[in-house]
């Protein structure tokens, strides 16, 4: 069987947020993984899909174990990941500025780019934007349930904080 093409990783930058939007690796891709993880200085990864490699290789290489939030393959996230999800992100960009995070799933063109999408918005980006942002860079993001999905999500500005004329404008990930 040939190997399959994969596409090269993707790097997602909105203020000061870094993600890194990979497919999963196999034993085959593993060390280009570690190698790619490393020069986008990854910190974190978080993957929403089975896990295919061991996570002790990945600590070994000085990076933290991966974060498992698995969701089915073509679905949404369920509002405990994205609570985990968007506290994560919270946390890291403002404890650690300049960092990425790498998130993967299968092939990354679903479940991974919904997560940097409810980042972008809850950082304040419109919904569309969101969308159109991250296609531009990883094209064959995302399927119609997932759009819609996105497109029907209410940000409550999480990543933001209300400036002293009441209104949420400001955002912690500047």
């Amino acid at each position: 069987m040939a190997p399959m093409n994969r596409p090269a990783p993707v790097e997602v930058t909105y203020r000061n947020m870094k993600f890194l939007i990979t497919h999963s690796p196999t034993s085959a891709t593993f060390n280009k993984f570690i190698e790619e993880l490393k020069e986008y200085g990854v910190t974190t990864i978080v993957r929403v899909c089975e896990a295919t490699y061991n996570t002790a290789l990945v600590e070994k290489e000085g990076i933290q174990a991966p974060l498992d939030w698995p969701f089915d393959d073509g679905s949404s996230p369920s509002n405990q990941i994205v609570e985990d999800w968007l506290s994560l992100v919270n946390i890291k960009f403002r404890e650690e500025p300049g960092c990425c995070i790498d998130v993967h799933c299968g092939a990354g063109l679903g479940r991974t780019p919904v997560l940097v999408a409810l980042a972008l918005i809850e950082g304040g980006m419109k919904n569309e934007h969101a969308v159109h942002f991250i296609r531009q860079k990883w094209r064959g993001a995302f399927n119609t349930k997932q759009l819609l999905y996105l497109e029907k999500y209410c940000s409550k500005m999480r990543l933001c904080y209300k400036a002293s004329s009441g209104h949420r404008n400001n955002c912690y990930i500047q």
